[in-house]
C-alpha cells in the first residue's frame, strides 16, 4: 500500500484522492462518509471503474490526516493498495456537506470482493425471533453476503446486480439510506417482505407445499434423501453425513465412487466432535472466505465412505444464512459437494439444475436470486513451517 505523489497542484483546503484496491462492495463509501463528517469536511465520494474517488474540502489539517484515517478504519473486507493524490477537486464539489455521489460508469480497472460468509451480527438477527429478518435466508450487510456471484458489471451498485429486480420496502430503504446503519449502501440487502423467495420442489420441478421449506428439507435429509441446494455461488448436492446408505447412493448417482466428499458442520462445537482444529485452523474456518479445510479425523468416527482410505476430511462451516438455518434444523453434519453432473460445471440456474441434477437429487431447495457468476468453495490445508503455521491453498475460489 502506498501514498502516491500529487499529480496536480493541490490547495491545502481542497484535494481529490483516488483509492485503489479491494474497495467496492465492502462498505468503503459509507466509511469515507462517516470519517469525513466526523472530521467536519465537505465533498463527496463515488465509485467508478478505477475504484473509489474522494473529493475533500475544508480544514487543511483534517484533510492532511484523512489518508491515515482511511488506513486505520478500513472496513473488514476492504483492502487499500494505493492512495493517490490527484490535486484540487472540481469546482462543482459541494463545500457545505459530504455526500455519497452517483457512480461513474467507465472502463473497469478495479476488482470486486468475493462473497463473504455471514457475519455475527446477521447470524444473530436470523436466529432472533423478535428481529425483522428472523429466519431470513438472504440476510446480509456491508460486512458479509454475496458480491462477485451477483454482479453483472462495475461499478458495484444495486442496479448492476441480480438484486436489481427486488425493490426495497420502506424499512429496507430506510436502512440503506441511514449512515448509522451497517446496511448503509449495502447493495444486496432485502428482507422477507421484499427479498428473494425460497421454495422446495421435487426433481420434476413441482413445488412441495410446506410451511417452511428449510425444515422440510432437513426432514428429508434425515430420512436419507439427496437434496440439491442453491447456494450463494452455485448448486450443491447434500445428504446426511451420518447415513452411509445415503452417501453410497449419492456416490452411485453422481458417478463419484472414490474421491473424498466435503462436509459442512453446524458450528465449531459440532466440528470438535470429529476433529480437533488448532487455533490457526479455527481462525481459517471462521474467516470470511469460509473455505473447506482439510483436517485429521479425531473423535467420533464418520462413515468411511466420506473419504475412503484417508485420515483427513474436508470440513467447512456454514457460509450463508440458508446454510446456517438448514444445519440448525439437523442433528448432525451434511455431505455438501458441487452440484454438477460428471464432467460438467456446477449448475447455477434453476431450470439447468432440474435438467442436469434431476437424476441425482430427490428434491431441490431453490430461490429466485440469480447467480450471475459461478463461485465454488475454496479448499485449503494448514501446514507448519519453521516460522509458524501457514495456509496452503489447494483450490482458490470464494
Amino acid at each position: 500500500m502506498a501514498l502516491a505523489q500529487t499529480r496536480h497542484p493541490a490547495r491545502p483546503d481542497a484535494i481529490s484522492l483516488r483509492i485503489r484496491g479491494q474497495v467496492q462492495g465492502v462498505g468503503f463509501r459509507p466509511t469515507v462518509w462517516r470519517l469525513a463528517r466526523q472530521a467536519g469536511l465537505g465533498g463527496e465520494v463515488l465509485n467508478d471503474g478505477d475504484g473509489v474517488l474522494i473529493h475533500l474540502c475544508g480544514d487543511p489539517d483534517a484533510i492532511a490526516r484523512f489518508p491515515e484515517l482511511l488506513r486505520r478504519h478500513c472496513p473488514p473486507l476492504a483492502r487499500i493498495d494505493q492512495i493517490e493524490q490527484l490535486g484540487a477537486p472540481p469546482p462543482t464539489t459541494p463545500t457545505g456537506s459530504f455526500r455519497i455521489a452517483d457512480s461513474r460508469h467507465s472502463l473497469p480497472r478495479t476488482g470486486i470482493v468475493a462473497d463473504a460468509a455471514t457475519c455475527s451480527d446477521c447470524l444473530a438477527e436470523i436466529l432472533d425471533p423478535s428481529a425483522r429478518r428472523h429466519r431470513h435466508a438472504f440476510a446480509n450487510c456491508t460486512h458479509c453476503g454475496p458480491r462477485l456471484s451477483i454482479i453483472r458489471e462495475l461499478p458495484y451498485d444495486r442496479a448492476q446486480t441480480s438484486m436489481a429486480g427486488f425493490a426495497l420496502c420502506a424499512d429496507c430503504r430506510q436502512e440503506y439510506e441511514d449512515p448509522a446503519d451497517r446496511r448503509f449502501h449495502a447493495q444486496p440487502i432485502a428482507c422477507p417482505r421484499c427479498g428473494p423467495r425460497l421454495w422446495l420442489c421435487d426433481n420434476r420441478g413441482r413445488t412441495v407445499e410446506t410451511a417452511d421449506p428449510i425444515d422440510e428439507a432437513a426432514r428429508r435429509l434425515r430420512q436419507g434423501e439427496i437434496l440439491a441446494i442453491k447456494g450463494i455461488g452455485g448448486y450443491q448436492l447434500a445428504c446426511n453425513a451420518l447415513d452411509a446408505v445415503a452417501i453410497a447412493r449419492l456416490r452411485q448417482r453422481k458417478r463419484r465412487p472414490h474421491k473424498p466428499l466435503a462436509l459442512m458442520m453446524r458450528d465449531l462445537q459440532q466440528l470438535r466432535r470429529y476433529c480437533q482444529p488448532s487455533d490457526f485452523e479455527t481462525a481459517e474456518l471462521c474467516a470470511p472466505a469460509a473455505p473447506i479445510l482439510l483436517l485429521r479425523q479425531q473423535g467420533e468416527r464418520l462413515p468411511e465412505a466420506i473419504a475412503p482410505g484417508l485420515g483427513e476430511i474436508g470440513v467447512m462451516l456454514p457460509n450463508s444464512p440458508l446454510h446456517h438455518l438448514l444445519l440448525r434444523a439437523l442433528d448432525g453434519p451434511v455431505v455438501l459437494t458441487s452440484g454438477n453432473a460428471p464432467g460438467e460445471p456446477q449448475c447455477t440456474g434453476n431450470q439447468q439444475a432440474l435438467e442436469r441434477l434431476g437424476d441425482i437429487a430427490d428434491a431441490f431447495l431453490m430461490h429466485d436470486r440469480e447467480i450471475v457468476n459461478r463461485v465454488d468453495d475454496s479448499v485449503a490445508r494448514c501446514v507448519l513451517l519453521s516460522d509458524g503455521p501457514r495456509r496452503q491453498w489447494l483450490r482458490r475460489a470464494r
